[in-house]
């Protein structure tokens, strides 16, 4: 396993949840949760900012699709926000499966006690937080880098 920290990014319609790992890619948690306008730009400038404290060597995006690997809009979406986070960062921008994150973000939730509404804005950051669990545990169990290259995902 590669040593350094990672980042994981949820893309929503409304808001953006982050997550980042420790060092040692051992412990993966919620960041914070960014608002998402029509305009991307207050989004990608806070994300950027958080890129540069936490100086992960990899970003991962969720990439929604269905349980039958179809895609959708949000994975366009998804898709989309990557492209112009990119250029905008030195660490490479890798593409998570997210099937069955949000299920698995919905539980940790309702484990946690927490109902619908007060869990609105955290919810976002456990989606990312399920997403970087998962890229470390593919890296661990392969060896190989987790996910899939900007060039090797289709719209």
């Amino acid at each position: 396993m590669r040593s350094g920290r990672r980042l994981a990014i949820d893309v929503g319609k409304v808001r953006i949840g982050i997550a980042a790992s420790d060092m040692h890619a051992i412990l993966a948690s919620g960041l914070e949760t960014v608002a998402r306008g029509e305009d991307l730009e207050p989004s990608l400038k806070r994300i950027l900012e958080l890129v540069n404290e936490v100086e992960p060597i990899e970003i991962y995006v969720g990439l929604p699709v269905s349980m039958s690997g179809n895609h959708s809009s949000s994975t366009a979406d998804a898709i989309y926000f990557a492209r112009q986070l990119s250029p905008l960062v030195s660490p490479e921008v890798r593409f998570i499966d997210e099937r069955m994150t949000t299920v698995t973000a919905t539980n940790a939730l309702k484990l946690s006690g927490r109902d619908s509404k007060s869990g609105r804005k955290i919810i976002d950051q456990i989606a990312a937080t399920v997403i970087l669990e998962q890229a470390m545990e593919q890296e661990k169990t392969t060896g190989k880098q987790p996910g899939k290259a900007m060039g090797e995902i289709d719209e």
